[in-house]
């Protein structure tokens, strides 16, 4: 999710906008975790990834949510990322 979207005319309705935002403040609020710090990250996976692929970096999204255990059922937070691969590098180790 790219923060400065959040602001700009292009990212659609006043409804989608809004809804993008609640998304933020719910986030912080459930993990503690600032939408710079998960833009910290985006980063920190686009370097890493980098190497090995090539990524299409506007189809990247990254977020933090909540999913269920299989052994006890109880929610935890998760990093969820989709990251659309362009093609894999050649890499001679």
């Amino acid at each position: 999710m790219d923060f400065f979207k959040l602001f700009s005319r292009e990212s659609g309705t006043s409804k989608n906008v809004a809804k993008e935002r609640l998304k933020l403040v719910l986030v912080h609020d459930r993990t503690n975790c600032s939408p710079d710090f998960l833009e910290m990250i985006k980063g920190d996976i686009i370097k890493v990834i980098s190497d090995y692929m090539e990524i299409d970096e506007g189809g990247l999204d990254i977020k933090i949510t909540r999913t269920k255990r299989e052994f006890d059922d109880s929610t935890i937070p998760a990093l969820v990322a989709n990251i659309p691969i362009k093609k894999m590098k050649d890499r001679v180790r």
